[in-house]
């Protein structure tokens, strides 16, 4: 059985090859690989495809003005932040799902509360991520798609 990892994840399209793209993809990388490598499993790389479907799921996520997980074959990671002029960096979205590793204890593998979008940045059989963010003036929607998903019930993430 499968879990979906919960998250939080608003209009600027960001094109690929574009220097906002690029740095969404530095900066995720880097946010995410840290905490990887705090726990010993093997960074992620960047993937397009991924990227390419995290654009459109984040895109319809503003354009309908919802937070819901698409619901893809992939792991998912949400997360949104609503206020005028409300805005986050690719760091500060990564800090806030790894600070759910404080509802996570890995010697017993038990949950307490939410800390699915911390097992996923860390899950070791996950390779690679794609994050992208729609931005509109009062919303920004992040999403991030993890390639092979984890979350698997009974399984460790390390």
């Amino acid at each position: 059985m499968h879990l979906v990892g919960g998250g939080i994840v608003g209009l600027v399209i960001v094109f690929a090859g574009s220097a906002g793209a690029q740095s969404i993809e530095r900066d995720m990388l880097t946010a995410h690989n840290a905490f990887r490598a705090r726990v010993g499993t093997a960074p992620l790389t960047w993937s397009s495809r991924l990227a390419a479907r995290a654009q459109e799921w984040t895109d319809n996520l503003h354009a309908r003005r919802q937070f819901i997980h698409s619901h893809s074959p992939f792991g998912e990671n949400l997360f949104e932040i609503v206020g005028k002029g409300a805005s986050v960096s690719a760091k500060e979205v990564v800090d806030a799902w790894a600070a759910e590793s404080r509802d996570y204890d890995h010697r017993s593998n038990r949950r307490r509360g939410v800390c699915g979008h911390y097992t996923q940045i860390v899950w070791s059989d996950t390779k690679e991520v794609g994050c992208a963010v729609a931005r509109g003036e009062d919303r920004e929607v992040w999403v991030c798609e993890y390639d092979p998903p984890g979350n698997w019930v009974g399984r460790q993430p390390y």
